[in-house]
């Protein structure tokens, strides 16, 4: 069974590699990418149209089983599925549950959070041992009827990864092209994603108030209007910055902060 991994983090890829390499045998890996562009061209190199068969498995995209990362080092995996015709199964890797619908319905025949449980990893190698997939019983199993909002994001200290709960979040912002967030325990941390997906995957009590900062209304300590038209936040923990409400969005966050 011939596996290729999908994975631009070099400590959660060896992981991930050193899992499979000491319980699943019949698994041989024969190929890792870290971006959209290595994959798609990876993957074009190495199909032969469906005409070979190896120990009875199709040989579609030169790849039996495609574990895949979704957030990758230029942008997310399902671009991918957009300039390639991908055949192999796929198991999708990830640190946010908030993919769950959309990685199923791109095909992909389980979804693991990153840090991968063994019971898990066993359950999707299982999976991808099936000749036939019942996607919707692997929904209804994950309890992924609806597409939920994050409970906790992921953040890497040095060679540490740690998941920090949403409810534990002050804020998150921009900095010097960096992203980061803040904890109402006034910790901060760096963060991977952009801001943009971040807003997205965030529950109502967050608000994007300009394009470089969201912040939960628990951190809401007073708001001062401003003669522009804009508003000036005051935050607990305090913010390192000024933390403005832009005018395009004053009356959606009134609106918001009303509810």
């Amino acid at each position: 069974m011939r596996v290729l991994i999908v994975e631009d983090e070099e400590m959660a890829r060896k992981s991930l590699i050193r899992s499979l390499e000491q319980n699943y045998p019949q698994i041989q890996i024969v190929g890792c990418t870290g971006s959209v562009s290595e994959t798609v061209a990876w993957l074009k190199a190495h199909g032969s149209n469906g005409a070979g068969m190896h120990g009875g498995w199709k040989d579609d995209n030169g790849v039996d089983i495609i574990f895949m990362d979704v957030e990758l080092s230029d942008g997310n995996c399902f671009e991918i599925f957009k300039q390639t015709e991908v055949k192999a199964k796929i198991i999708m890797t990830t640190a946010f549950d908030t993919y769950a619908i959309k990685a199923f319905e791109a095909g992909s025949i389980d979804y693991l959070l990153k840090p991968i449980n063994p019971a898990d990893l066993h359950r999707a190698v299982s999976r991808a041992m099936e000749k036939q997939t019942d996607i919707n019983a692997i929904i209804k199993q994950l309890g992924l009827g609806e597409e939920k909002k994050k409970e906790r994001l992921i953040v890497k200290i040095n060679d540490r990864i740690v998941p920090v709960r949403i409810d534990e979040i002050a804020y998150f912002y921009s900095e010097e092209k960096s992203n980061f967030l803040c904890t109402f325990a006034n910790k901060r941390y760096i963060v991977d994603s952009s801001l943009d997906i971040i807003a997205e995957e965030l529950p109502d009590s967050f608000f994007r108030i300009s394009r470089g900062c969201i912040i939960s209304i628990k951190a809401i300590q007073s708001i001062v209007k401003q003669a522009n038209g804009r508003m000036l936040v005051i935050a607990d923990p305090a913010a390192g910055f000024e933390m403005t409400v832009s005018r395009a969005r004053a009356e959606d966050f009134l609106a918001w902060i009303s509810k």
